[in-house]
């Protein structure tokens, strides 16, 4: 027959002691006499006693499990994103609960998400996968929270981590009106309250402003970072009769869109437009024409962003903002002979 596991009641017994002192031991919660806590972990030894992990979360109120809030995981956008805070997870002993769901309010939250404050030991919530009023509750009740690709809402301190985005642009744009001497760029916005569509328009604007140009209305779409919606943009900008240089399409998904289409038209890329994106994903570098782009730290953003959370779980403490640098990548969709 097999031997009946111990328990901590067993524990309790064997060495003479209560069954909240071999918790307390067990856990480290609070001191303990030497001599007693020597006695009470021989004894754990001598019955080979193996805690239950569960038990002992729910002694801590601890679940070790992160949750993850995501609009879509669709795209090559997340792939790297994931295994960046898939790696501090396992290199932090947690695991990884994700919930992937377009924008929730706070009562479609507390009904439909399967992940929060009751079984997580706190959140990552990328972009507008969660309302300022649901993440305004959450943190004033001291649930651990960090934000990916936003700010914290007006009014909060909530650690975030996001990209240069206007920054990374600017270059981008300067190199298409300095370099290629592009004029008329046209520009496909990503979803709407977007923050990262949001300062990539800005610095859309700084380097034309910079260089005496504007922003014409009727070379602006809306691509939503989505490579079908943004060919549908850029073919009605252009049915329209608008005749831009280039293309800024606000992401590397949309971009590989709008240049299937435009070659689909009968436009040669660049000759005929240039095409250029952001997040140098894994498929920028094979896309009929290489593609032209800002290389976005998405691994390094997961990772940063985890490592935060972990710090905010264990210490309390977290940086309220992290501002992870971009770079121009140059390939032939802008002009540039480049491969």
């Amino acid at each position: 027959m097999a031997r009946k596991k111990p328990t901590i009641i067993d524990i309790a017994r064997e060495a003479g002691v209560s069954i909240s002192t071999v918790s307390r031991v067990l856990n480290n919660s609070m001191p303990v006499a030497e001599e007693t806590s020597r006695r009470v972990l021989e004894t754990v030894r001598r019955l080979e006693f193996s805690p239950n992990q569960a038990a002992r979360n729910l002694a801590s109120k601890r679940t070790n499990t992160i949750g993850l809030l995501l609009p879509t995981i669709s795209g090559g956008f997340f792939t790297p994103l994931l295994e960046g805070i898939d790696r501090c997870m396992s290199e932090n002993g947690f695991d990884l609960l994700i919930f992937s769901s377009p924008k929730l309010e706070r009562h479609e939250f507390k009904r439909m998400v399967p992940v929060g404050e009751h079984n997580t030991d706190g959140l990552l919530v990328f972009t507008s996968s969660l309302v300022d009023e649901e993440i305004s509750r959450l943190h004033q009740r001291g649930f651990p929270l960090v934000l990916l690709h936003r700010h914290s809402p007006p009014g909060l301190q909530v650690p975030s981590v996001i990209f240069e985005n206007q920054k990374g642009t600017e270059m981008l744009i300067d190199h298409l009106i300095e370099v290629h001497g592009c004029r008329k760029i046209a520009f496909l916005a990503g979803p709407p309250m977007n923050e990262d569509s949001y300062w990539r328009e800005q610095g859309l604007r700084a380097s034309l402003q910079k260089h005496g140009l504007e922003l014409d209305p009727d070379l602006i779409g809306m691509g939503e970072f989505e490579g079908p919606i943004a060919a549908a943009a850029a073919r009605k900008i252009l049915q329209s009769g608008a005749r831009p240089d280039a293309i800024f399409t606000g992401d590397d998904e949309s971009a590989a869109g709008v240049i299937t289409e435009l070659l689909r038209m009968g436009w040669k890329v660049p000759d005929d437009i240039a095409v250029v994106g952001f997040d140098d994903d894994y498929l920028a570098p094979y896309l009929p024409v290489p593609l032209t782009t800002v290389r976005a730290p998405s691994e390094q953003a997961g990772y940063t962003a985890a490592k935060q959370l972990v710090s905010l779980i264990r210490t309390g403490s977290a940086d309220l903002l992290t501002v992870l640098p971009t770079e121009l990548v140059i390939r032939r969709s802008c002009g540039c002979k480049a491969n």
